[in-house]
């Protein structure tokens, strides 16, 4: 074999292993971006409650404000490691299914997002958004569904602690800052203009996108 011919065949194996590469990194990069935008959706319930929130408050009080972003995030980032935890423990006995079951999940809980964005709400609301007690609940009550995408996070296979490190941090975070614009909004804008934004009808959408993306992924691409 000449030396031209021997070239020749090391540029295609260059060439091969630089599309692996390129092709790793932008995988890599989807995945990054499919848990931001899950970190998202989730906290689309956060910021309506946020803005009705603001509303309430009518001026900027940074420290409820602070403490109900708190929570709302902390909540967020806990509770899908309960929902993980309490579902690794039996998530290998259904591993032939948990595409579909992850599907569900999101479809489920995406759903549920935009038909509530459907119904008329009074922009009336009698709670106190300073109370401990108030804020506490609100944020069990907006953090049940990330309890759910922490069990379909292991039937996607995520065996270890390190692993969903990462997408609890970026939940628990997507939803501290957006329940803090949330408030700012509400303060500014009032509710007419955020009756017009749907935040829940965007967050199902997305939920439900990632679903079908991930039972996809496994049905054919698998």
């Amino acid at each position: 074999m000449d030396g031209t011919r021997i070239r020749e065949i090391r540029l295609q194996q260059h060439g091969s292993d630089l599309l692996l590469n390129i092709q790793t990194t932008l995988l890599n990069t989807m995945t990054g971006l499919e848990v931001w935008l899950l970190a998202i959706g989730l906290a689309m319930d956060c910021f309506a409650v946020s803005i009705a929130s603001g509303i309430i408050l009518k001026r900027i009080q940074w420290q409820p404000m602070f403490v109900m972003a708190l929570f709302f995030g902390v909540f967020q980032a806990l509770m899908p490691l309960l929902g993980w935890t309490g579902a690794s423990t039996f998530s290998h006995l259904i591993e032939s299914i948990d595409h579909w079951i992850a599907f569900a999940i999101l479809a489920y809980l995406g759903g549920r997002m935009i038909r509530e964005s459907f119904k008329e709400e009074d922009c009336r609301h009698d709670f106190n958004p300073a109370s401990l007690k108030v804020v506490f609940t609100m944020a069990i009550a907006t953090s049940i569904d990330a309890l759910a995408i922490g069990i379909s996070f292991a039937f996607l296979g995520i065996r270890n602690f390190s692993a969903i490190l990462s997408p609890i941090c970026i939940i628990g975070f997507v939803s501290f800052a957006l329940s803090m614009a949330g408030l700012i909004f509400g303060i500014k804008c009032g509710c007419g203009f955020a009756r017009k934004l749907r935040a829940e009808l965007w967050g199902g959408v997305i939920l439900m996108i990632i679903g079908v993306k991930i039972l996809i992924e496994h049905l054919f691409f698998s």
